[in-house]
């Protein structure tokens, strides 16, 4: 479930507790959490509704003024409306990963397995780090175009080193997180 930055904000303040949408088949569930940018949200309840059981203080806590705004906000999408009660339940606990430098071994072993599997069907991650490592705080089409790639299947792989905790995104571009930058140096592959 994506969420723009002002809901977001909201949810932060705890001005927004939930968010209305429609889909085909729900993408986040009861008693899960959501990572995002201003950290982990947990999902405390995914409720199938109708229109008419929106009301003002409904479009209100999804961060509308007013009913008409919220229902305008969900037309002309597919799908059945739900509510999603959500909240902010800590900081992103993929951030303290991030931050530190320190790999054992074994970590190290898991790590340079999980490059392999990604790397299965073509060999990517090492010269991805690379290019991030040596040109820190570039746009991705520019990154993409030193690697040959196209902008989105490049993106795409970003978000996977990410999830390993191996970059970090910035205002624009990206950088390798302190764990990036050791498992580099452990690979022989600095910038």
């Amino acid at each position: 479930m994506l969420l723009d930055r002002r809901t977001l904000q909201g949810i932060a303040e705890s001005h927004i507790t939930q968010v209305l949408r429609r889909w085909c088949r729900p993408s986040v569930k009861s008693g899960g959490s959501l990572l995002t940018a201003i950290g982990q949200l947990a999902i405390d309840a995914v409720e199938p509704i109708t229109e008419d059981q929106i009301d003002a203080a409904d479009a209100r806590a999804a961060g509308f003024e007013t009913r008409e705004a919220a229902l305008a906000a969900l037309t002309g999408r597919e799908g059945s409306l739900y509510r999603i009660r959500i909240r902010l339940a800590g900081p992103d606990p993929r951030e303290a990963l991030r931050r530190t430098g320190e790999l054992t071994d074994a970590e190290t072993g898991e790590l340079v397995a999980r490059l392999g599997r990604l790397d299965s069907r073509r060999p990517w991650t090492r010269a991805t780090l690379r290019v991030i490592a040596t040109h820190p705080g570039r746009r991705a089409p520019k990154l993409a175009t030193l690697l040959g790639r196209d902008v989105l299947p490049f993106k795409q792989d970003v978000r996977k080193l990410k999830a390993l905790e191996l970059t970090e995104s910035l205002d624009v571009g990206y950088r390798l997180s302190r764990r990036g930058e050791t498992l580099l140096s452990r690979l022989g592959l600095e910038g």
